[in-house]
């Protein structure tokens, strides 16, 4: 049986780790290099940072920070935010990224996850999905530019398109739940887990344990990525992790 990952997200806005409520309100967290060694060493299985005002921000992503932060790691690091074209995605993996998440571009230009499929592998292809609901019952719309924009796609049908065009996984974050640390969307992961055959990662909401059992058994969710109850001591990686494996979920504990 495949073991669940547990992902350490970074959300960082002018080299700063920051994190909000709903994608608003946001408060510095720290140092993106200092808390991606932490988290790695805590246990975390993979990290991921996220450049979250880039593509509003018209810019591409800051290269420097990426650099900082590969340096510390010895786990998958996955990258996103301002990736628009192959040259993009191309010097973020020379930077030290492993993996490269994308959303906006991806949306606007579905082409793009193929042509970075072509060049590094789908395996190395995240397409990053921030889904609200929608006002008709389990529908769900997907966003762009940071949460700013909803594009009028639905999400369910945009996470099987994005597989079709060779993306390798799903991030997929409820913009309804993030922040709030009152448990992931375990609906929504469940419909986009189940209409495809790539990995999903559950983003948004995390606040104990009981949530992650819940969106792996529920949601049907390949990976589960928090931030604020591991930026801020709320929770530890290793405890969570033991509670996950005595409710017979498995997970790769630290040696």
């Amino acid at each position: 049986m495949l073991t669940k990952r547990i992902i350490a997200c970074l959300d960082v806005d002018a080299g700063r780790v920051v994190k909000g409520v709903q994608f608003v309100n946001l408060r510095d967290a720290g140092d993106p290099a200092e808390l991606a060694k932490a988290h790695s060493e805590a246990g975390a299985d993979e990290v991921v940072l996220l450049d979250i005002s880039a593509a509003h921000q018209n810019r591409t992503t800051l290269l420097d920070t990426v650099r900082r932060t590969a340096r510390q790691l010895f786990i998958p690091f996955t990258v996103g935010g301002g990736i628009r074209t192959l040259e993009d995605a191309a010097a973020v993996f020379a930077a030290g990224a492993d993996k490269v998440s994308i959303n906006s571009a991806a949306l606007a230009d579905p082409s793009l996850i193929t042509r970075i499929a072509e060049r590094f592998g789908s395996q190395a292809v995240v397409v990053a999905i921030d889904a609200k609901r929608s006002a008709i019952a389990q529908t769900w719309q997907a966003f762009t530019l940071g949460g700013r924009n909803g594009s009028g796609v639905d999400a369910v049908v945009w996470a099987r398109q994005a597989e079709a065009h060779g993306a390798g996984e799903i991030l997929l974050t409820s913009m309804d739940r993030d922040g709030t640390a009152s448990g992931f969307d375990c609906e929504l992961t469940k419909a986009v887990a189940d209409s495809v055959r790539i990995p999903v990662i559950a983003s948004g909401g995390a606040g104990g344990p009981d949530h992650f059992v819940a969106v792996f058994r529920d949601g049907h969710a390949d990976a589960a990525l928090a931030a604020s109850i591991f930026h801020y001591g709320v929770g530890r990686l290793l405890d969570l992790k033991e509670c996950l494996r005595s409710e017979g979920i498995p997970v790769r504990l630290p040696c």
